[in-house]
């Protein structure tokens, strides 16, 4: 009888809910595992970014249930992989966290996401380029925001500012190398913004554009030649690897995916690119990202930080966007409709079926989606670029 009480009792020890009664500070994995819940919620019922959020979501409910040992934080500590800990000690997403610590999921989410791309609008009016690289502007001044403002390191400061890129695999790409430790709360306020764009965006178009330019109906675009097509992609890889080499994983992805795409010839590994490779890379992703937000990396003021400057780099990125693009309407005496500059940010399409939408609304014979869907895939390649700058002139933590 002693023998079964005893190794009831051992089983007892060994469980989660003993844990979450003798650990101290217990209760802030209770608080986490609320959030993960809150995350769910959002990602299901609401549909916010749900490909990437239920993944984050669960990966944040699994890394602080008490004892599972999925995901331990000392193995990649002061951003170095313990190869011997993770080799005795390591659990399920230990592995797969290698491939954010080494930059593979994003580059592989890049690829996916150039074969999905049609760089058609961008090719046929050059010009949307200027209104993507304005976009990024909110990149830069939440960057220079965070540093002086919250006084954080120049390493966490590039990581918050590119959220202002709309990007959710570039800013944990930036974060997975300069700053590791707050990958959690970067990715969780990056998509979370993302799924917000039409609530965020919406306001400052209407605000910074009267309504005859809202109105303003644009002439269609021109045809563009699959020669142009094929040769984009090799154009632009060489152009920004020898410009911002430390873009050219992401950028080189990019353009690897749409040339798959275009070419004609590689349909099956254009198909694979967007669907299956995509879709688990996304899952493995998402855990990985969502492991990370432990109570130690979220519970703290600096994540409030985060947040908030985080949505402002998306506001100013949104206000760059818009200004450049009335300026181009002006110059062009009234051809170019401002809200397509509200499109500059990277969420593609969100970004560009808001500029839809709001233009409608006010001329319902008005169609900007293809017109906005320039700068939005220019913002894509713009904010790679903007994070090639980052880890170029920052040096690792």
């Amino acid at each position: 009888m002693n023998d079964i009480l005893t190794s009831l009792l051992g089983f007892w020890e060994e469980t989660g809910f003993y844990a979450f009664f003798t650990t101290p500070g217990s209760w802030k994995c209770l608080v986490m595992i609320a959030l993960a819940c809150v995350l769910l919620y959002l990602a299901i019922v609401k549909k916010f970014e749900p490909l990437l959020l239920m993944p984050i979501a669960f990966g944040m409910l699994l890394t602080n249930l008490p004892g599972a040992g999925l995901y331990n934080r000392a193995i990649f500590a002061e951003g170095h992989i313990d190869w011997s800990m993770l080799l005795s000690q390591g659990g399920l997403i230990d592995y797969l966290y290698l491939g954010v610590k080494l930059g593979i999921y994003p580059s592989l989410i890049f690829l996916g996401v150039g074969a999905m791309t049609d760089f058609g609008p961008l090719i046929a009016n050059p010009k949307s380029l200027l209104l993507g690289a304005a976009a990024q502007l909110g990149i830069f001044v939440a960057f220079i925001g965070a540093k002086y403002i919250f006084g954080f390191t120049d390493q966490l400061a590039a990581s918050i500012g590119i959220i202002g890129g709309a990007d959710g695999p570039t800013a944990i790409y930036v974060t997975s190398k300069l700053s590791p430790e707050n990958l959690g709360p970067i990715a969780i306020a990056a998509y979370s913004y993302m799924a917000l764009i039409p609530v965020i965006q919406r306001p400052f178009m209407m605000l910074l554009t009267t309504r005859k330019e809202r109105s303003i109906v644009m002439q269609q675009l021109r045809p563009v030649s699959k020669t142009e097509r094929i040769v984009f992609p090799i154009v632009v890889t060489i152009f920004v690897a020898l410009l911002v080499p430390s873009a050219a994983a992401l950028v080189g992805m990019l353009m690897l995916g749409n040339l798959l795409r275009e070419s004609g010839v590689t349909e099956r590994l254009s198909k694979t690119a967007q669907n299956e490779l995509c879709n688990i890379v996304t899952i493995f992703l998402g855990i990985s990202v969502g492991a990370t937000a432990t109570a130690e990396a979220l519970l703290n003021f600096r994540t409030i930080g985060i947040l908030c400057m985080g949505i402002f780099a998306f506001i100013i990125g949104t206000v760059g966007g818009l200004l450049l693009a009335k300026l181009m309407n002006w110059l062009s005496h009234g051809k170019i409709n401002p809200l397509i500059g509200s499109a500059g940010v990277s969420a593609v399409p969100m970004a560009a079926r808001v500029s839809q939408v709001v233009g409608q609304k006010e001329n319902p014979g008005n169609f900007l989606l293809m017109h906005a869907m320039g700068p939005n895939v220019a913002g894509v390649i713009g904010s790679a670029i903007a994070a090639g700058v980052f880890l170029s002139m920052i040096p690792a933590a």
